[in-house]
C-alpha cells in the first residue's frame, strides 16, 4: 500500500484545485486565449498564481502555511480584457470569485460598507457553489423519492388489507409499475394532485441604520427572526409536473448535509478564493499633493491592509481566512500611480501587470475569434427570428475602424465600445426582424458605412450616440 506523503492534507483540500492540477500554465494561458484576445503577460502572470495555488497543496503543512499568495495589481484602460481574464481564471478553477469596486468601501467611522463585507460576501458565493455541487450528487436518489411520494399520490395504498389479500397486493404492485412507466414518459403530467409544501412567513422587517458593516447585523437579525416565525404546512393543488419539481426540490434539502457545505465552503474559499479589486486607483491618493475632499480615501486602503496580508472574518457560517485569498487589484491609473498607494499596501501586490490598449486589428480579433464573439452573440441571437446574417471580411475591418476611431476621438473604452457599434449598426434589423423573416441579410462594408455614415461624419453626435 502507497503511503501518502502528506498526511496532513485532508481530503477537501486535496480536491480544491483538482482543475488546476490537470492543467499546466500552458493550458490555462491556451483557456484564456479562447475568450480573451491578447494581454499575453497578463494571462501568464495569472497562470502562474492558478498553478502555485496547486503547488502549495503538494507541500507538507509546515511550509505550506508560510507561502503566501503573490497577489497582481493589473495597469491598463477600460475595457480591455481584466475583469474577464480574472473571471475566466476562476471559472477554470471552479473557485470562488467576487468582482468588487474599491470605492464601495468607506473607512471604519463612515457610512458605507467595511471591507470584510467583501470576505462575507464571498463566502456565501461559495456555500451557493458547494450546495449545488451538492445537490447534483444527490439529484438521482431526491428525484426516485420524488417518484415514489408522486406513486403515492396518485394511487394511493390502502392502509389495511386482509391477511389472505396477496392477490390484491400483487394487483396493487403491478398497477404501480404501470403508473410509474406513464410517469416517466410523461403521460400523467397534466394530472392534478395535492401536495404539502412548506410556505415560510415573512419575518418583520428591521431596518437599522448605522454605522458601516451594520448592514450585516440586519441580515443576520432578520435570519434570525424568520426562524422564529418558522413556515407552516399547506396543501395545494399543482399539477404533476410541477409537483414532481417541488417534491425533488425537498428531497434533495433533506439529503444535503449543511454542515458539510459549509466547511467546504469555508476550506474553498480559504484556499482557492479570489477577490478582484477593481478601481483601486480610486482610492489611492493623487499625485501632486494638496488635500482631498475624500478624507476617507487613505482609511480604505489602511483598512484593506489587514486582509490582504491575512485576518480572521467574523461570517455567518463561522470565521474565515484570509491569509491565502488571491486578491487581484485593478485600476486604470490615469491619474494616480500605483505608488500612490500606502506602502504596506503596494508590498501586499508584489506582481504588477500593464495591459495594454486594443488595436484596431485586435478588434477584428474580437468580433470573430473568441468562442463567445460578438458576431457569433448578433448570428444567434436574429437566427431566433429566421434571419441569417452574413458578416464579410470588409465589413468586420470596417465596424473594427470604426470602433478604433471613436475610441480614438472620444474617451478610449476599449472593446466595450464594439457592443456599441455592433448595437446601433443591427438595429434597424432588431426591429423589423419578426416581420421580415424568414432571410438571409448580407452585412458589408457598405452597409456598415451606410449605417453609421452621419454618426461618424458628425463628432459632436458620435460622442452621445457611439
Amino acid at each position: 500500500m502507497e503511503k501518502d506523503l502528506y498526511p496532513s492534507i485532508n481530503k477537501s483540500e486535496k480536491d480544491l484545485d483538482a482543475v488546476s492540477k490537470e492543467l499546466t500554465p500552458k493550458e490555462i494561458v491556451a483557456e484564456l486565449d479562447k475568450y480573451i484576445i491578447g494581454q499575453d503577460q497578463a494571462k501568464k502572470s495569472v497562470a502562474i498564481a492558478l498553478r502555485n495555488r496547486w503547488r502549495r497543496q503538494q507541500i507538507p503543512e509546515a511550509l505550506r502555511d508560510e507561502i503566501a499568495p503573490k497577489n497582481i495589481i493589473m495597469i491598463g484602460p477600460t475595457g480591455v480584457g481584466k475583469t474577464e481574464i480574472a473571471r475566466r481564471l476562476a471559472k477554470l478553477a471552479n473557485s470562488p470569485f467576487l468582482k468588487v469596486e474599491a470605492t464601495k468601501f468607506t473607512e471604519v467611522g463612515y457610512v458605507g460598507r467595511d471591507v470584510e463585507s467583501m470576505i462575507r460576501d464571498l463566502t456565501h458565493i461559495a456555500v451557493d457553489m458547494v450546495k449545488n455541487e451538492e445537490r447534483k450528487k444527490v439529484e438521482e436518489a431526491a428525484a426516485k423519492q420524488a417518484e415514489e411520494r408522486l406513486l403515492d399520490l396518485l394511487l394511493p395504498r390502502r392502509t389495511s388489507l386482509e391477511e389472505d389479500s396477496t392477490l390484491e397486493n400483487k394487483t396493487y404492485e403491478s398497477t404501480r409499475e404501470k403508473f410509474r412507466q406513464m410517469l416517466r414518459e410523461g403521460k400523467l403530467d397534466d394530472r392534478y394532485v395535492e401536495i404539502e409544501a412548506t410556505s415560510r412567513q415573512s419575518a418583520p422587517m428591521v431596518e437599522i441604520f448605522a454605522a458601516a458593516g451594520m448592514e450585516d447585523v440586519q441580515a443576520n437579525l432578520q435570519e434570525m427572526l424568520s426562524n422564529i416565525f418558522p413556515g407552516k404546512r399547506k396543501r395545494k393543488r399543482v399539477k404533476v409536473s410541477e409537483a414532481r419539481k417541488l417534491l425533488q426540490q425537498e428531497a434533495a434539502g433533506k439529503l444535503i448535509d449543511m454542515d458539510k457545505v459549509v466547511e467546504k465552503a469555508i476550506a474553498r474559499v480559504e484556499q482557492s478564493g479570489i477577490i478582484f479589486l477593481d478601481e483601486i486607483d480610486k482610492v489611492a491618493a493623487k499625485s501632486g499633493g494638496g488635500s482631498s475632499p475624500d478624507v476617507s480615501r487613505e482609511g480604505v486602503q489602511r483598512d484593506l491592509l489587514p486582509i490582504v496580508e491575512g485576518t480572521s472574518v467574523h461570517t455567518k457560517y463561522g470565521i474565515v481566512r484570509t491569509d491565502h485569498i488571491l486578491f487581484i487589484a485593478s485600476g486604470a491609473f490615469h491619474i494616480a500611480k500605483p505608488s500612490d498607494l500606502l506602502p504596506e499596501l503596494q508590498g501586499r501586490f508584489p506582481i504588477r501587470v500593464e495591459l495594454s490598449a486594443l488595436t484596431q486589428q485586435d478588434f477584428v480579433r474580437i468580433l470573430t475569434e473568441p468562442e463567445n464573439a460578438l458576431v457569433t452573440q448578433y448570428k444567434a441571437l436574429l437566427a431566433t427570428e429566421n434571419i441569417e446574417l452574413d458578416f464579410n471580411d470588409e465589413a468586420i475591418e470596417e465596424i473594427a475602424r470604426i470602433a478604433y476611431e471613436v475610441n480614438e476621438r472620444t474617451e478610449n473604452i476599449g472593446a466595450r465600445r464594439l457592443h456599441t457599434v455592433m448595437e446601433k449598426l443591427l438595429e434597424d434589423i432588431s426591429f423589423e426582424a419578426p416581420d421580415i423573416a424568414p432571410q438571409k441579410i448580407k452585412i458589408t462594408a457598405e452597409y456598415v458605412k451606410d449605417k453609421l455614415k452621419d454618426i461618424i461624419s458628425d463628432d459632436d453626435l458620435s460622442r452621445f450616440i457611439l
